[in-house]
């Protein structure tokens, strides 16, 4: 039997009883799994188990481990992106959830518009505060979304992400959540556009996050248990040919 079945089995059952709770289809959330350090023999054995979205937090990793995957897997990017990484980024992933610059912005759009890759961008919203997130300021996402409207052609907005504050009691979460959904209702508003998608809520909080309107759950640990140190195989990978 498959390992990974039951974990997987298990989140999908609390992913369904949260949105329940808060009067939501458990259709309407999706299941990201956090593969990163894990290799490409874990990915394999999650396709096997049912899971097909993937979220990986460094391009580079990413960029040795999608081509020895199953292809049926899709690939986004939950981590920070450093603008370096941005013309790899767009061919490699189908959404990117952590724009957080004008100058990011603008590096993956020219990228997408000169490799032709048409990724989804979420923004990365520091609700909490903290010092050592990455991720705009509230107050400083409306400005970014103008600049977005006006200048995009290849990339398309459609969500924002977040990250709560560590803290082992999961309902400590929801008001980080709950000003994430209030900012995408805020932002939907003043703009006229749709923004469907909420990325927020990982192994420790998700439920919490579910309840308050998460569209993207980000699940690593709970589904794959701790994570190894990674190491890129031996053999070797054309990374520059096919998605690259």
């Amino acid at each position: 039997m498959n390992d990974l079945i039951p974990p997987y089995e298990s989140i999908l059952e609390r992913i369904a009883t949260a949105a329940k709770r808060s009067g939501r289809h458990p259709d309407d959330v999706t299941l990201i799994a956090v593969s990163k350090t894990h290799g490409a023999d874990v990915v394999r054995d999650a396709v096997a188990a049912g899971m097909t979205i993937f979220g990986e937090n460094k391009v580079q990793e990413a960029a040795w481990k999608i081509p020895l995957s199953p292809s049926c897997a899709r690939w986004q990017l939950i981590g920070h992106l450093q603008t370096n990484k941005a013309r790899q980024a767009v061919r490699l992933f189908e959404t990117i959830h952590s724009v957080d610059s004008v100058k990011l912005f603008d590096t993956l759009e020219q990228a997408a518009r000169q490799t032709g890759a048409r990724p989804e961008i979420y923004l990365e919203v520091n609700v909490s505060g903290e010092l050592t997130k990455f991720g705009l300021t509230p107050e400083k996402v409306p400005a970014l979304v103008e600049h977005i409207l006006e200048q995009g052609q290849a990339l398309t907005l459609t969500g924002l992400m977040t990250m709560a504050p560590f803290d082992p009691e999961p309902e400590h979460a929801r008001p980080h959540f709950a000003k994430l959904r209030a900012l995408r209702d805020q932002l939907e508003s003043q703009f006229g556009i749709a923004l469907p998608h909420l990325s927020m809520g990982m192994t420790g909080d998700f439920e919490v996050a579910v309840e308050e309107g998460a569209t993207d759950v980000r699940i690593g640990t709970a589904l794959f248990g701790a994570r190894p140190k990674m190491t890129r195989p031996t053999l070797d990978v054309d990374t520059t040919s096919g998605i690259l």
